[in-house]
């Protein structure tokens, strides 16, 4: 009750955040109902229902990560000494943090559940039979274990990494180095080396007909893109240490300093928007060899992957935001002109773009060599 109260009660901004993980939520249950309504449809589905479901694995880690960000940036506005007057610690406070964020996801499953049932013609009316009807399993009967087990996934998983994250100690003194740099490079290195060498094979057919990729490739492009989100924060926190060497002005004095300070906070999302951008670009080089357009349950979920990275970057810009409204203010109040500010803020936006896409692009230009030899 008190986590429905939490998100009732929230601003503007923090509904926003929820309605786009119940709408996360929602769009990665259609997925997980879709694979088994296929199997249903399908009197010997064989190995493919088994790989559909194992791709649905994407959307749902990206809809627990976007579930755990919002619900760890609730409770970081909340003031403690208001939570220890009412009689809530850490531990109430964790609780409190995964329940909304289950609430959420549950909220969103339950919708996925009502529009598969409309869909099919469970709820009156006539099934669909469209493009994706065949997903649907249309006359037969939803087991249901099946539908609340997959169901559960999402919702159970987001509570997790909530009470994970908000259970963790307090984060070091804001503007201290990263210390997963070196990690990062040489996790993503490892993951290209194993990309590049990986033989051809046909351990994991890709959707829509895109042909399919050894197990090496998958795990070199996990390695890789994990390598990418442990890089980040030393990337930014290395941009910043850039911008303010040598003498620099108010200028570049402002805009190294709030890198420093925000790179453990924007640092990570960026890497895995990268990451994202990485895969982007590796799928549509293949795409645009192999000659098969992406279906629509692939682009689906393709949307709904980068819908729920956007957002986790979105997330962390607007915390960052808020952490620095006290330096801002505090500027002004001195006099400092909203030019300056302005400069700033595009100089840490331009270094950080100018270091990032390239790195990107070189990343994806290696990911891609399996797909393309």
């Amino acid at each position: 009750m008190l986590s429905w109260r939490v998100v009732r009660g929230a601003r503007i901004g923090a509904l926003g955040r929820w309605l786009t993980v119940v709408a996360a939520s929602g769009g990665t249950g259609l997925l997980l109902l879709s694979a088994l309504g296929w199997a249903l449809g399908h009197q010997r589905p064989g190995a493919s229902a088994g790989v559909r479901l194992v791709w649905c694995v994407l959307p749902a880690a990206a809809a627990v990560l976007l579930a755990a960000t919002a619900g760890r940036a609730q409770p970081l506005r909340w003031p403690g000494s208001g939570l220890a007057a009412v009689g809530l610690g850490r531990r109430a406070t964790v609780l409190v943090g995964a329940g909304s964020a289950a609430l959420a996801c549950a909220a969103g499953s339950g919708l996925a559940l009502l529009g598969f049932l409309y869909l099919r013609g469970d709820l009156g009316g006539v099934p669909y039979s469209g493009s994706v009807s065949e997903v649907l399993g249309a006359g037969h009967r939803l087991p249901a274990a099946g539908v609340v087990t997959l169901l559960a996934v999402v919702p159970l998983g987001a509570a997790a990494a909530v009470a994970a994250r908000l259970w963790q100690p307090p984060a070091p003194k804001p503007g201290a180095g990263p210390a997963g740099l070196p990690w990062g490079v040489a996790l993503t290195a490892v993951g290209l080396a194993v990309q590049v060498s990986a033989p051809r094979g046909d351990a994991l057919p890709l959707p829509s007909g895109l042909g399919a990729v050894s197990a090496a490739t998958v795990a070199g492009w996990v390695v890789a893109s994990a390598g990418m989100v442990l890089t980040g924060p030393g990337l930014v926190h290395l941009c910043g240490q850039l911008l303010a060497l040598h003498r620099p002005g108010a200028l570049r004095l402002l805009a190294g300093r709030a890198l420093q300070q925000e790179s453990r906070r924007i640092g990570r999302p960026l890497g895995l928007l990268c990451a994202t951008a990485t895969a982007a670009l590796a799928v549509y080089d293949l795409q645009h060899g192999s000659g098969h357009r992406l279906g629509p349950l692939t682009t689906f979920a393709a949307a709904l992957i980068g819908l729920c990275v956007l957002a986790v970057a979105g997330t962390a810009l607007a915390e960052a935001a808020g952490a620095r409204a006290r330096s801002t203010t505090a500027l002004r109040e001195i006099g400092a002109p909203p030019a300056l500010l302005r400069g700033a803020a595009a100089l840490r936006t331009g270094v950080v773009l100018a270091v990032a896409v390239p790195l990107t692009a070189v990343v994806a230009a290696f990911a891609t060599v399996p797909a393309t030899r």
